[in-house]
């Protein structure tokens, strides 16, 4: 399974985005489940009421919610990550922890924001 994190999603919804029309061919050819997560489908819909932009097809995808295990897990994410000096926003953590026990990969551009989860399998 590929969990789709909120920035691809925004260049995928963007149709002037050549960076979108890539990410959804790629996506396309792996032939793996799609899905997002709550916390991404709050980030989209948050936009979608702030900016007055178009995002039914959202509603569609596959949106996996964040339960108890995702939330011990995120926050001892968290805590390891600021021991080390490596900040990151808590939406992030929660959304590693859910695809970490699912066994299942995050699509981002923002590699910067999960290099340092070393459990985590990034889908490139």
């Amino acid at each position: 399974m590929i969990i789709v994190d909120t920035d691809v999603l925004i260049d995928i919804f963007d149709k002037k985005s050549e960076r979108g029309a890539l990410a959804l061919q790629k996506l396309d050819r792996s032939k793996e489940d799609i899905a997002i997560t709550s916390i991404t489908l709050h980030e989209i819909l948050f936009g979608h009421y702030k900016y007055n932009k178009k995002v039914k097809d959202i509603l569609q995808i596959n949106a996996i919610e964040f339960n108890k295990k995702d939330a011990e897990l995120s926050a001892k994410i968290e805590f390891d990550l600021e021991k080390k000096g490596k900040v990151i926003p808590r939406t992030d953590t929660m959304i590693a922890a859910i695809a970490i026990n699912r066994k299942a990969k995050i699509f981002t551009f923002n590699n910067k924001h999960f290099q340092y989860i070393k459990q985590l399998k990034l889908f490139d």
